[in-house]
């Protein structure tokens, strides 16, 4: 029984994982796209959408394009926060 619960437990994280993702629309102001030196991390798509190039490994020391070190942190950290661009942010205003 306790195995069953752990794999109804995975997959509820899981599903709530991906929804979490799901929120997001691209628009890289967390990344620091409205500011004059974003991360060195950020691609912009064909379709206009900022995407990391390292999103899986995003957490930690970084640095921007023009070389000053930062620390890039789950969004979550930062909801209470306020950034050049936050107003686009999905996470900030699309709360459930």
């Amino acid at each position: 029984m306790l195995n069953d619960e752990k794999i109804r437990y995975d997959e509820l994280q899981s599903r709530q994982q991906r929804d979490w993702e799901d929120r997001c629309l691209h628009c890289g102001a967390c990344c620091g796209i409205k500011d004059e030196d974003p991360c060195e991390h950020l691609q912009i798509d064909n379709e206009g959408k900022s995407r990391c190039h390292i999103y899986e490994n995003r957490f930690g020391f970084h640095k921007t394009k023009s070389g000053k070190k930062f620390r890039c942190v789950p969004v979550r950290d930062i909801l209470h926060k306020s950034w050049p661009g936050d107003d686009q942010c999905a996470y900030k205003h699309n709360k459930d």
